[in-house]
């Protein structure tokens, strides 16, 4: 099973080309534009991120199909309503993906990867993690809800469409309605900032109102600093995508109770036993 999204990325290369001489042509001191070692980094982290995700779309495509042929009933994927009930079903259970990824720290080192790069462009979108095993859970209620697996699929890959073109800085601020309604390159990049009052913020995939809903919106208001509260100051791919499961067995093995042993897996990235 290949994703759609894969057919995508000769589209995704060049435009990542664009946007680089378009930073030669028309530079900008307030933005980072692109750095060769970085860049190279995110398209390695893309590529290996293909080459696990694809043969692990075939366990996923069975655990959904399993899901979907005991659902009490089947969605009609040739009535609108169904394609209505996916697109809003998916970018919530993309919302508490994302979301879940930030605030339990064994989903967040699969997940930091993406925010492990100091700059902000369209190759960052390609920064992918390796473990994709960690996002199957929120997805198993809409197989559930009877909506076709392959459908599941397109949406998931619609959905990554749109957010490709949210890693940039030059794209300013979008008319009111849509930012009001829509995440943005705006909105996303509070998102990958680094600084605290962006921290956690800002977790759509397509739709904002899910953080004006759950109370996690932040507008972009100053300069963002890109990365992590703590970089890694690496290019090597392997490191950038095992670098936080290491920390975790670090200090898991140095802890001195099951109870913090669970707390440094399960916990907040960041958390600390009490003493």
């Amino acid at each position: 099973m290949i994703p759609a999204v894969l057919y995508a990325v000769p589209a995704f290369l060049l435009l990542i080309i664009i946007e680089a001489v378009s930073y030669w042509l028309l530079p900008d001191d307030d933005e980072r534009g692109y750095e060769l070692r970085d860049t190279t980094t995110s398209l390695s982290m893309g590529l290996g991120s293909v080459l696990i995700g694809v043969p692990w779309k075939l366990v996923t495509a069975g655990v959904y199909a399993a899901l979907w042929l005991v659902a009490p009933i089947h969605l009609s994927p040739t009535h609108w309503s169904t394609w209505v009930l996916l697109f809003f079903a998916d970018d919530l259970a993309y919302y508490w993906f994302h979301r879940l990824h930030h605030e339990v720290r064994v989903f967040w080192a699969s997940h930091v990867v993406h925010h492990s790069s100091v700059y902000f462009n369209l190759s960052t979108a390609l920064r992918q993690s390796w473990t994709p095993m960690t996002s199957l859970p929120f997805w198993l209620p809409l197989a559930l809800l009877g909506v076709p697996p392959w459908m599941i699929f397109l949406q998931q890959s619609i959905s990554l469409l749109y957010q490709f073109f949210l890693h940039t800085e030059r794209i300013n601020v979008l008319p009111p309605p849509i930012e009001l309604v829509f995440n943005t390159p705006s909105h996303h990049r509070v998102h990958h900032g680094a600084n605290t009052e962006y921290l956690d913020r800002n977790y759509a995939g397509i739709l904002i109102v899910w953080d004006r809903l759950f109370g996690t919106f932040e507008p972009e208001r100053a300069a963002v600093r890109y990365g992590l509260t703590k970089n890694i100051n690496t290019y090597n791919p392997l490191r950038v995508a095992t670098h936080e499961f290491a920390a975790i067995w670090a200090d898991a093995r140095a802890a001195r109770s099951w109870r913090d042993r669970l707390g440094y897996v399960f916990g907040r990235p960041g958390w600390q036993p009490a003493r």
